[in-house]
């Protein structure tokens, strides 16, 4: 879980995340649960925190029902699709999910 200053420090990113969910044509409910997936994950590093904006927007969206292709979040968050494949899985598990058994 995060904390409501965790919101306010990351707002650049969440801004960003936000602009990556437009070009995706997200619903709110995925942009919510990516943000939420993205500030409880959140990463030490600055340079991660691409690559892991990206996988809480695939997440998000693949739990909420608006699933979106690896390819296509790739894009929208400007990462390699190889940086969404690898992180989604973990970002999964860290946020105490399960993954999907497709």
């Amino acid at each position: 879980m995060y904390r409501a200053r965790d919101r306010v420090e990351n707002e650049e990113w969440l801004a960003d995340l936000d602009r990556a969910a437009d070009r995706l044509d997200l619903s709110a409910a995925a942009r919510e649960r990516a943000a939420d997936l993205f500030l409880s994950t959140l990463p030490d590093e600055e340079r991660s925190k691409r690559a892991s904006l990206a996988a809480s927007l695939y997440v998000g969206a693949l739990i909420e029902g608006d699933r979106r292709s690896q390819g296509s979040v790739a894009d929208a968050a400007d990462v390699s699709r190889l940086s969404v494949q690898q992180r989604w899985k973990e970002l999964i598990e860290e946020a105490g999910l399960e993954r999907p058994g497709w």
